[in-house]
């Protein structure tokens, strides 16, 4: 008898099939843990974007309750071409005086002329210090905490080119290019930084034996202190000089930094005489920072909306439609925005500077109003920023906003509990599925196991019918004759 390697070949009966359908059926509590899973993925989800949405609001609103904002100046200056002014929180308001008298400079040294970068200067050392130059230049006084660099040249003899990849590989506080003219290649050495402090010299150890000439590499020697000048000096470096309200001032880049608390000059060029500057509360910047709150507040206001949205034409409900901590969190929003405070005098509510709130709970700005508020900007800071922890009704609104934000996407916040509590039935979700697919895996087996037994006995069956049925034929056959 033959033996059946595949269910349903013996039998005729479609074990795969049978097994199939009775394994779905055992599987469908799987199938509706993933829908539930499906659906407490979007609902995390959505409490996702609710959460970055108040992060942005409660950075917007912390914006406007940092000293920082209010403190901001802005700078002018008469003279833009000659003088830049920028400003930041630690400078306060005021006018100033300022003259260029010089600008500052680094120092620049040419070689001889040659022919080509190619051409070849010589071999040896070239030592680079940075320093000081005295107003005869006699006396030179290294720079403090720097060290003099030492480049070897050679051999064999180098070109200018190479001599100058070799110098700007040192980073030796000096950089080289190589001027090409129609009188030929010189090698210019000028230093990294301005100021007098950045001057260089040069001294070399030429393999030629003669140190001071203008043949091999002491052609690049400066040391004007022992009468070395092989290597012209073409501007010498100096520091940037200026009056400010008749003081005088100097500095080793055309960058003065904190000469005025808070304020940074940039110098251009030297002025004949006097130009303005003055520095004033920086009303754009802060009204930037009110536009980005207002933005800030209608994005989770459209995210709310959508989220707690019934569509009653089509029957669907927004994701979080009738969830108690975003219904809450929308109403406490609005309440505020349209809500009191006594933190200022002028100013007691929101719409006092500007902010129009429109029926779907968004804000559009008045900015006739807004700019109104700018102009007392001390009311203003007190209606954004003010804080009592005594009297809440004196808080500003900036002020109740970030606590509102705190206080949902907190640890122990209502819309962090939800999303910790989401989290907690998906993974128990999760492994609920886990225990019932080892379930469902085990039943599989049975049920296979089971239809593969019952496939073979009922092949064998049918094999004996058809031998029964088989020899009566012949019984039958014979009988006849």
């Amino acid at each position: 008898m033959a033996t059946i390697s595949s269910p349903g070949v013996g039998s005729g009966l479609d074990v795969n099939s049978i097994v199939t359908q009775l394994v779905a059926i055992e599987r469908q509590p799987i199938v509706q843990l993933q829908s539930q899973a499906t659906s407490l993925q979007t609902k995390l989800s959505a409490f996702g974007k609710l959460q970055s949405n108040l992060s942005a609001l409660r950075d917007a609103a912390s914006a406007l309750t940092s000293a920082s904002t209010w403190n901001q100046t802005a700078g002018t200056s008469s003279d833009t071409d000659a003088v830049a002014v920028t400003t930041d929180a630690n400078n306060l308001p005021g006018s100033y005086s300022v003259q260029v008298l010089s600008l500052a400079k680094a120092q620049s040294n040419t070689s001889k002329t040659y022919t080509a970068a190619t051409d070849l200067v010589g071999e040896g050392t070239i030592r680079i210090e940075l320093g000081t130059w005295s107003q005869d230049n006699t006396t030179f006084t290294a720079k403090p905490d720097s060290a003099a660099i030492d480049i070897t040249v050679g051999p064999p003899a180098k070109s200018l080119a190479e001599v100058r990849d070799m110098v700007n590989a040192a980073n030796a506080g000096i950089t080289a290019t190589v001027l090409t003219d129609a009188s030929g290649a010189r090698l210019v050495f000028r230093s990294t930084a301005t100021g007098a402090v950045n001057g260089f010299k040069l001294t070399v150890t030429d393999t030629d034996g003669n140190n001071v000439d203008t043949s091999g590499l002491s052609a690049l020697a400066y040391d004007p202190s022992v009468g070395v000048l092989t290597m012209a000096k073409a501007l010498a470096a100096a520091n940037a000089s200026a009056l400010i309200n008749g003081v005088p001032v100097s500095s080793t880049s055309n960058t003065l930094s904190n000469i005025v608390d808070g304020m940074t000059l940039t110098l251009k060029q030297q002025t004949a005489s006097a130009i303005e500057v003055t520095t004033a509360p920086d009303k754009d910047a802060i009204k930037k920072k009110i536009e980005a709150f207002v933005t800030a507040y209608n994005d989770l206001n459209k995210e709310l909306a959508a989220q707690t949205k019934y569509d009653a034409a089509s029957k669907t409900a927004g994701t979080l439609q009738g969830d108690s901590a975003a219904v809450s969190l929308r109403a406490a929003l609005r309440a505020t925005l349209r809500g009191n405070s006594s933190a200022s005098t002028m100013f007691t509510r929101l719409a006092d500077i500007g902010f129009d709130v429109k029926q779907d709970g968004s804000i559009t700005l008045d900015n006739a109003k807004l700019d109104n508020g700018l102009a007392n900007l001390g009311e203003l800071k007190k209606l954004f920023s003010s804080s009592d922890t005594v009297v809440p009704a004196n808080n500003g609104f900036a002020t109740l906003f970030r606590q509102q934000a705190d206080a949902a996407i907190g640890v122990d916040g209502s819309i962090a509990s939800r999303s910790e509590g989401l989290r907690e039935r998906i993974s128990r979700n999760e492994k609920r599925q886990a225990e019932l697919e080892v379930r469902v895996a085990l039943a599989e087996a049975r049920l296979r196991k089971q239809y593969t037994s019952l496939d073979a006995q009922m092949g064998q069956l049918q094999s004996l019918s058809n031998y029964v049925t088989q020899q009566m034929a012949i019984l039958a056959a014979s009988s006849v004759k």
